[in-house]
């Protein structure tokens, strides 16, 4: 949902359809310095089996995609007020600002649920909300309840593979832009290449305030951050990161080590092994070429996942 009017700036933006939206994206990244082409090849389009002119729902799908950039369009004009009220009062030179994306571009069909939990059945002003599973009705009023689905997730994370809930990168690998003019001496619109994680927020925090990470509350010991400190970047300085990452969200799950990733999806438990540093959009699995590495990842991953209570207790169901 979003507003007519920020719709209207986007209502023929993506006429183009998904491979030539996903094209430019992947050359405008090229060219910015956000990505190394050599490195990182544009992957496979989801489901391209389907060209954008046979796609029977072009009006629709093109309309919501101009709602998803209305709606990002809605939140950098708040950002922008509260930029504008920070510079007013003074207070923005020594403010550090860290905005991220969260983690990857939902792919579901939200009409599939209907209402219920997050999802309301009627407006404030007491109106029906439609939950329209075949796409006869154009999303954006409050009257109707819609997602971009598979095909536009895919390309609102180019040049990667999958979405929200998946560990290929698609699902997990976020930009991160950090602002402290008083703070920051890296240059400025610079990339920096270390291995962040969100666990490094309170690690950066407590180093930039002089803070200490506190061993226990009241009498209770407390489980030290695992982050990793992202000052190294604001400062221009080169930093590995974390050397060993690992997750699983609804059946996913990865193990990084360095530059190697080893990754399955929700829906399927075979591993699949990716070299980042030659093929940062896994393209190209390598585990059968690799076997011992594959092995390693695997019994790391499943020392992290006991260590972190990530299977069920013995009695509870999944």
């Amino acid at each position: 949902m979003a507003l007519p009017e920020d719709i209207a700036k986007y209502k023929d933006t993506y006429k183009v359809g998904w491979e030539a939206i996903r094209k430019a994206r992947y050359q405008k990244m090229s060219q910015l310095g956000l990505i190394d082409p050599a490195r990182t090849p544009l992957s496979k389009r989801f489901q391209d089996d389907l060209t954008w002119e046979a796609n029977p729902d072009k009006e629709w799908d093109a309309q919501a995609m101009a709602v998803h950039a209305a709606m990002i369009d809605r939140m950098d004009q708040g950002i922008g007020r509260m930029i504008s009220a920070l510079r007013k009062n003074g207070q923005l030179d020594n403010t550090l600002i860290l905005f991220l994306s969260d983690n990857g571009a939902s792919p579901e069909n939200c009409a599939a649920y209907g209402p219920g939990f997050d999802r309301p059945s009627e407006t404030r002003d007491g109106r029906k909300i439609v939950y329209d599973l075949k796409k006869q009705i154009l999303p954006g009023p409050q009257t109707s309840y819609a997602s971009i689905g598979q095909r536009w997730a895919n390309v609102a994370n180019t040049p990667y593979q999958y979405w929200k809930a998946e560990s290929y990168e698609g699902g997990v690998h976020t930009p991160l832009v950090a602002f402290w003019p008083a703070g920051i001496t890296a240059p400025k619109g610079s990339y920096s290449a270390q291995v962040g994680h969100v666990m490094d927020f309170m690690r950066t925090f407590v180093e930039l305030t002089g803070a200490k990470y506190p061993a226990t509350y009241k009498g209770h010991p407390i489980t030290p951050t695992t982050g990793i400190s992202l000052v190294p970047s604001f400062q221009g300085k080169a930093s590995a990161g974390h050397v060993s990452l690992f997750n699983e969200h609804f059946g996913a799950r990865y193990a990084r080590s360095g530059h190697w990733k080893l990754v399955s999806a929700s829906r399927d438990t075979t591993w699949h092994l990716f070299n980042l540093a030659t093929d940062r959009t896994e393209t190209q699995d390598v585990a059968v070429h690799h076997p011992d590495k594959v092995r390693q990842l695997a019994f790391e991953w499943h020392q992290w996942a006991r260590r972190h209570q990530v299977f069920p207790k013995p009695g509870k169901k999944n």
